[in-house]
């Protein structure tokens, strides 16, 4: 049985919640990296599918496209696009290669995949100063921020999935706020509020949030009285295999020496 980390019902809410008065800067910046990826491609795209959780927001950047929640199990037809857009949702899957499995198999062969995302070190400062401060008054932790993914493992989730051609890279990015307040503000604004299953029920009492803004503070705070907070977005490209697609020799199979085409001589390595 697959273990829910994700409270389905708690994150459709808070997205609800959000599109009263978004903040969706971090949106901006993931559209803009997508855009930037496919002018890099030098193909046109008929059929464009986008998995996201603020289908409003990207209609404006991506208005050819058709529209999809990230349910567990997605309603894209199999075969039915050419171009696959995973935006801003996947942290929050349960199950994140299934999510990659299903979205390549919309693809039709030679389809290209695309997805954008929190990972890495995103919100590490506010994750740091809520534990240490829940530690120090009341000996215990609170599952707070989502878990996220390390880019040394996304190639290899692209590769599980079935996706040729992987690449995983990530755009750092660093928003700074006068205080740990604001900037949980921001994230319920987001509809980045924490929807974790184990998550507490109750609210957060206010000597630990006293005690949490006051570490974040004194921990990374900068010398004008801010604080910065890290938001990795993390890049995910791949293609839905086709015959036609270029293909990796085999080992061995070389037709001219390394050392010749760098210019350079070979030494042999002592057994």
């Amino acid at each position: 049985m697959m273990n829910h980390i994700t409270d389905r019902a708690a994150l459709v809410r808070n997205r609800q919640r959000a599109l009263r008065a978004p903040t969706l800067f971090l949106h901006e910046t993931a559209a803009d990296e997508i855009e930037d990826r496919l002018s890099l491609v030098n193909r046109s795209f008929t059929d464009i599918a986008v998995i996201t959780g603020f289908p409003t927001f990207w209609e404006n950047r991506l208005p050819q496209a058709q529209f999809y929640t990230d349910d567990e199990t997605l309603a894209i037809s199999e075969g039915s696009v050419d171009l696959l857009v995973h935006a801003m949702c996947l942290h929050w899957a349960n199950d994140p290669v299934g999510q990659l499995i299903q979205s390549r198999r919309a693809l039709r062969p030679d389809g290209l995949f695309l997805g954008v995302f929190f990972g890495g070190t995103t919100l590490h400062q506010l994750r740091s100063a809520l534990a240490q401060a829940e530690s120090d008054i009341s000996g215990g932790l609170s599952p707070r921020v989502a878990p996220m993914g390390e880019i040394r493992d996304l190639g290899g989730l692209l590769q599980r999935a079935g996706f040729a051609l992987p690449v995983a890279d990530h755009v750092q990015l660093t928003a700074t706020y006068p205080s740990a307040l604001d900037l949980m503000r921001d994230l319920r604004a987001m509809g980045e509020a924490s929807a974790l299953s184990a998550r507490p029920r109750k609210p957060m009492r206010r000597d630990v949030m006293r005690r949490a803004c006051d570490i974040y503070a004194d921990s990374f705070g900068h010398a004008d009285g801010r604080i910065p907070a890290t938001f990795d977005l993390m890049m995910l490209t791949g293609w839905a295999p086709d015959a036609n697609q270029p293909q990796p020799l085999r080992p061995g199979s070389a037709s001219a020496r390394l050392a010749d085409a760098l210019g350079t001589k070979e030494t042999a390595l002592k057994d």
